[in-house]
């Protein structure tokens, strides 16, 4: 029996879609809507543009992080508990799975805490030159994980 579920969600229709289902699949299983920040997605680099370009990055990242999970948790009719991590999302996603508390996730700590037992995202569709090029969080997650993943589409 599934009691813990982990939803990943970027913002987009199929990753709401995914929580919906997660939520109508499991009603007796606990939910957490999980959003990955990726530092990759910054235009500012490592070595900056100007002093303070990566913390005002981060803080309009984490802001709109913020705000995703609390759309995808308007999109259903039950409690869901969220979380916001950084890191690549491939392996953000699997380690909070596996009960890992990725470096770097916001709160000052590491270590770990109960794993899940099911991964629920979503499917782009992406196909040919984009998904060799962009990759496939979704690919990558099903390939690596240890817990039986549900690939909405």
């Amino acid at each position: 029996m599934t009691k813990r579920i982990l939803v990943a969600v970027d913002g987009s229709e199929e990753a709401a879609e995914a929580l919906r289902f997660a939520v109508e699949e499991w009603p007796d299983a606990a939910v957490t809507a999980l959003h990955v920040i990726n530092p990759a997605d910054s235009t500012t680099g490592a070595d900056g543009g100007f002093p303070g370009a990566v913390d005002q990055w981060y803080e309009s990242a984490k802001g709109r992080g913020e705000r995703i999970l609390r759309e995808a948790r308007e999109t259903v009719d039950r409690e869901v508990d969220t979380r916001l991590e950084v890191g690549r999302p491939t392996a953000t996603i699997l380690a909070v799975a596996g009960g890992e508390t990725p470096v770097g996730d916001g709160d000052g700590g590491e270590g770990t805490a109960e794993p899940f037992d099911h991964l629920v995202l979503a499917s782009r569709g992406r196909t040919g030159l984009s998904r060799i090029l962009l990759g496939s969080v979704a690919e990558g997650v099903v390939r690596r994980a240890e817990v039986p993943v549900t690939v909405v589409r």
